[in-house]
């Protein structure tokens, strides 16, 4: 859902919103979040990446503004930068990973949106993740490709995540 009040991008990034919201072509546009499942998953994963193997090479953000284009911000639910880590307080170079995870409110439509914009904006590395189903897709120009045997892999072998590990008591 979205407000009828336009807002200029200057505004939008000189504002905090709670929660945070995207901005397209000067609308704010509400993001899916606040439920039990996602939050408790979006932890997990950012958890994972503080392991020290990953933690040596990578820096991980939740709820990071990433300036996809002039008019158009996106907050997606994980970045994963590679270190050192931008100097900047909203993205404007592609993180090395975004990885949404997917809302009850989602729809199919929005979500082609979102990633789409994060794949032309020059992120290489785009997963989405289903916190009920505990499955993920890698996301590419050509399509969305289930992770079959669970492990989310980066286009360059980097980083392989097991959906599975996220779910460990």
């Amino acid at each position: 859902m979205s407000t009828a009040t336009l807002v200029s991008v200057d505004e939008y990034l000189a504002t905090s919103y709670r929660p945070d919201c995207d901005y397209v072509d000067g609308v704010l546009v509400e993001r899916n979040s606040g439920l039990r499942d996602h939050g408790k998953l979006q932890a997990r994963i950012a958890a994972w990446f503080f392991a020290p193997a990953r933690a040596a090479y990578f820096e991980v953000y939740t709820d990071m503004r990433v300036r996809v284009a002039d008019t158009r911000c996106r907050v997606p639910d994980i970045c994963v930068v590679e270190l050192p880590e931008p100097d900047e307080q909203v993205f404007t170079r592609p993180p090395y990973i975004c990885i949404e995870v997917l809302s009850p409110d989602d729809t199919v439509s929005s979500l082609r949106q979102r990633l789409g914009e994060l794949l032309a904006f020059g992120v290489r590395n785009v997963w989405l993740i289903d916190p009920t189903e505990r499955i993920g897709w890698r996301v590419t120009r050509e399509g969305q490709f289930e992770a079959l045997d669970g492990i989310l892999r980066t286009t360059d072998g980097r980083i392989e995540m097991p959906i599975s590990e996220l779910y460990r008591q």
